[in-house]
């Protein structure tokens, strides 16, 4: 089905911030929407609000910049040319937030274009390829002009329909974040848990009681300079697994050795995932072969160690990872959630003492991080309770990018006529939210996806 389709610049206003991170003398103090907040969330809510870092901005870039509900945020130049024409919907209204550097602010005329349904649209295949053929510069850095971003050609339908394909993006989206709510909420109650053994020793005694509040005996351990619980001791990371991998990328000279269906892990892939499923390159069965003893199975850990070091995940299927990465392969998985939060307190220390943990860490510095290790039969009785924790942020990840897949899939159906935008498919995605939630909070069992990722399907809503 043809659409009519309208400049951007047409019917909405487009303005380039330059508000920077900085705190300057006799400018007004505010918080800032940055590059990485609009990268990472398909909506900004006032949940985040203190999570936005403090700057400051003159008047007049404030009242340009100030974030409100309706308005659409956009990555417009960085390194990388997949990292540009990234957008986010505002939902909600701000009163000290305003828009960073680096980014767009695009303001919709609200008689003819809704914010909602413009940021879906941005998300799409479609969006990506005008954004990659119309980005200017090469090599280091990449950007979209005004020009470029005016001229984007939007697909218009009737509002009431725009306004529909937002409501359902929206409910789709809230269940995004509520399930990244419950996964935050799920790691602090096992950390909480490893702080409670690990970090102040009250694990249970003999007898169920805390060991170290009830008295018991603490020794002073040398390498680590501090008292600990005696039978426990002073290991390396390298000493509690051995089998680290550190990551490597195939010949580039060869294109048949990516595009497969073997997950190649970058820190990107990571960041902001306890479990990777995917990843934005892949690797043929031919890449991947040619370095076999790169494989890492299902369950490995992969630590960040060039760049910006820490940042961890579980892989939750057979891949491999760049070099910037060393990764555990478990061969006691009793060790697994201990050695993650082991780790975590460490690189977290770490950033403490030194301000940032930007930083090189070889395979040798790596494996030779210091950790407290207790006997076996506490390690699997951590295990044993904080397993089901992870199990269910697995799950949530899962559904997650189930959810991710069938809302980038449903956007092209919705708008060429192949689903019928109405009120029975906003009630099917409700319903199943609904559902999804009941299950995450232990009331019923179910199993399942939305039923919305073939064109029959939906077509039958």
């Amino acid at each position: 089905m043809q659409m009519d389709k309208q400049k951007l610049g047409d019917i909405a206003t487009v303005e380039i911030s330059g508000v920077d991170k900085k705190t300057k003398d006799g400018e007004q103090e505010i918080r800032l929407c940055n590059f990485v907040d609009v990268y990472y969330n398909w909506a900004i809510t006032t949940a985040q609000h203190d999570g936005f870092m403090f700057a400051t901005a003159r008047p007049n870039e404030i009242s340009k910049f100030q974030l409100k509900k309706g308005q659409v945020a956009l990555t417009k130049d960085s390194e990388t040319r997949d990292d540009i024409g990234v957008p986010t919907y505002i939902a909600d209204d701000f009163d000290d937030v305003i828009l960073g550097y680096h980014c767009a602010l695009i303001t919709p005329n609200k008689d003819i274009l809704d914010g909602r349904y413009l940021n879906a649209l941005l998300h799409t295949d479609y969006a990506k390829k005008y954004f990659a053929c119309n980005a200017s510069g090469s090599g280091q850095r990449y950007a979209l002009s005004v020009e470029a971003l005016n001229s984007f050609p939007v697909p218009m339908i009737p509002l009431r329909n725009q306004e529909r394909i937002g409501e359902i993006f929206s409910a789709l989206d809230k269940k995004i974040e509520l399930n990244r709510r419950i996964n935050q909420n799920l790691e602090a109650m096992a950390k909480q848990l490893y702080d409670y053994w690990f970090v102040q020793f009250d694990f249970p005694n003999e007898e169920g009681k805390p060991y170290k509040s009830s008295g018991g005996e603490m020794v002073w351990n040398e390498k680590l300079k501090r008292n600990m619980p005696k039978e426990w001791c002073a290991m390396t990371i390298g000493e509690v697994e051995n089998n680290i991998i550190t990551g490597k990328t195939p010949s580039c000279a060869d294109e048949d050795n990516f595009g497969g269906d073997i997950p190649f892990i970058t820190i990107d892939d990571i960041r902001g995932n306890l479990f990777v499923f995917n990843s934005q390159r892949t690797l043929s069965t031919k890449g991947a072969e040619s370095q076999t003893k790169k494989y890492l199975p299902s369950g490995s850990l992969s630590v960040s160690c060039i760049g910006t070091i820490g940042v961890m995940g579980f892989i939750a299927k057979l891949s491999q990872t760049n070099q910037q990465i060393n990764s555990i392969v478990f061969e006691n998985e009793h060790n697994r959630e201990f050695v993650y939060f082991a780790l975590k307190l460490y690189f977290e220390n770490a950033k403490a003492k030194t301000g940032n943990v930007f930083a090189n860490m070889s395979k040798d510095e790596f494996a030779s991080i210091k950790v407290v290790y207790s006997p076996k039969q506490i390690l699997q009785e951590f295990h044993n309770k904080v397993v089901a924790i992870f199990d269910n942020i697995k799950n949530n990840i899962d559904e997650i990018n189930a959810l991710t897949k069938q809302r980038d899939e449903l956007l092209p159906l919705l708008m060429n006529g192949q689903a019928m935008v109405n009120s029975d498919l906003l009630a099917c995605i409700l319903s199943y939210i609904l559902i999804s939630v009941y299950r995450n909070l232990g009331i019923i069992s179910f199993a399942g996806n939305l039923p919305i990722n073939t064109k029959t399907t939906i077509s039958r809503l």
